[in-house]
């Protein structure tokens, strides 16, 4: 009975995803047809009406919102013209609705994508201590359309 715990409270008996998911994602997930990092860990999901919420830990974020498209090559990570600062005090936590695991914790910086594709919203947790650094390794919340 213990081998199928995972299976029994767990949807699709994945256990990155979350109590109340309607749609299973793939091993390798993709958010707006880019895959997450190499080193994402600690993985979860929610998935509802269409839409997917995943958060994740990671190193690399700076060159995942390349790849994303979210940021171009040449710019700083925290230029206002691609993202903006998101309300949450330093070690304020926020879990979206729905989502399991560790919350993000602030302060934090938001990414939303421009142009044509499907639209797709990164939250990654900034450094405290200097504002123009992601933490180490820094949680990112990913929301993007699974339709």
């Amino acid at each position: 009975m213990w081998l199928f715990q995972d299976e029994l409270f767990k949807p699709f008996g994945d256990a990155r995803a979350c109590e109340g998911s309607t749609t299973e994602l793939p091993q390798v997930i993709s958010a707006g047809g880019v895959p997450l990092p190499a080193d994402a860990s600690d993985v979860h999901y929610a998935t509802r009406e269409g839409t997917a919420q995943v958060s994740f830990l990671s190193d690399r974020m700076p060159d995942y919102l390349h790849r994303a498209g979210l940021l171009p090559q040449d710019a700083k990570p925290f230029d206002e013209q691609y993202g903006s600062a998101y309300g949450l005090a330093t070690d304020e936590a926020e879990l979206p609705r729905g989502l399991c695991g560790p919350a993000l914790k602030g302060p934090a910086w938001s990414y939303i994508t421009r142009g044509p594709g499907s639209p797709v919203n990164v939250l990654i947790e900034r450094a405290p201590i200097a504002p123009d650094l992601f933490r180490s390794p820094a949680r990112a919340v990913v929301t993007f359309d699974i339709t």
